[in-house]
């Protein structure tokens, strides 16, 4: 970008900034920024406003790439409007949108205001016209990083709320699983389990893995690891939920998981009383009084 042409972008935007925001805003409107509901008018006014100014102010200090020291609030302002918006759902699309609908208002200010001037038009559209591309790309890189650092963080909520670990009675804890288990996941289920272990001071731990779609090797290494780690903490483990299909998978790969056993996590938990020295009984009805 030519210094003189941002100084010209500057003045101008300075002598008529609130024509600027007049258009910039109705075209947002129009592109359906307030349609979702997820942003107020206010809140998109307050932003186009300090985005002008600080956009003014970097031109004013003669800032001429993005890059640059002067363009640091700018660039700060931008990362936190794409956080924002990455973080109340809107799309890639509607991100950049905030930046890129600014061109046509600049661009129709600056042409009625210097139309005696064709070569100041020029320079003055082409200025802003590769500052607000560049601007724009930084919109959407920025938007970019907060939706895969909020993915990230959604995928170890959810991995950590799909291992909960459950006490079914004194010194019995029981794990379901589901999904497939990966060596991320199982670091997960075995730090969970183990902590448990130690807080409930149990001495049985039925994983169940009615949820867990297939065991091939990989998956059965995953469940011998995470039984080994609850052994050296004082507990033995019970499998159950090990359906037919799953079953006549791990004996074709030749999977042992050197483990009892049980169909269903109800088996498992009546081998664990039994282990015990509990047993659970039908209680007869009283008989009613005459």
């Amino acid at each position: 970008m030519v210094k003189a042409g941002s100084q010209v972008v500057s003045k101008l935007l300075t002598a008529h900034e609130a024509e600027i925001l007049s258009e910039w805003g109705q075209r947002l409107k129009d592109d359906g920024a307030l349609h979702s509901g997820r942003i107020r008018e206010g809140e998109l006014t307050t932003q186009c406003k300090g985005f002008l100014a600080a956009l003014r102010q970097a031109l004013d200090a003669g800032a001429t790439h993005v890059d640059d020291a002067a363009f640091g609030p700018v660039r700060d302002l931008l990362a936190e409007i794409s956080a924002s918006r990455a973080e109340q759902g809107f799309s890639p699309r509607e991100t950049a949108v905030f930046i890129f609908s600014l061109k046509q208002p600049l661009f129709d200010v600056f042409q009625r205001h210097s139309k005696d001037n064709a070569a100041a038009v020029l320079e003055s559209n082409w200025t802003i016209g590769l500052l607000l591309d560049r601007l724009g790309l930084f919109t959407v890189e920025a938007y970019q990083r907060t939706r895969e650092a909020l993915i990230v963080r959604q995928q170890q909520e959810i991995s950590e709320l799909s291992t909960p670990v459950i006490k079914l009675w004194t010194g019995i804890l029981a794990l379901p699983l589901i999904g497939t288990l990966d060596s991320e996941r199982t670091q997960v289920v075995m730090e969970n389990l183990l902590e448990s272990i130690v807080q409930q001071s149990a001495e049985i731990a039925i994983i169940d893995i009615t949820g867990v779609p297939t065991v091939d090797t990989l998956t059965a290494q995953h469940l011998l690891k995470t039984i080994a780690a609850a052994r050296l903490m004082g507990a033995d483990c019970i499998i159950s939920g090990i359906r037919p299909q799953i079953a006549q998978t791990m004996v074709h790969l030749g999977v042992e998981l050197s483990v009892v056993s049980k169909a269903t996590l109800a088996d498992a938990f009546a081998l664990a009383l039994t282990r015990q020295g509990r047993a659970v009984t039908k209680v007869r009805a009283a008989p009613s009084a005459q």
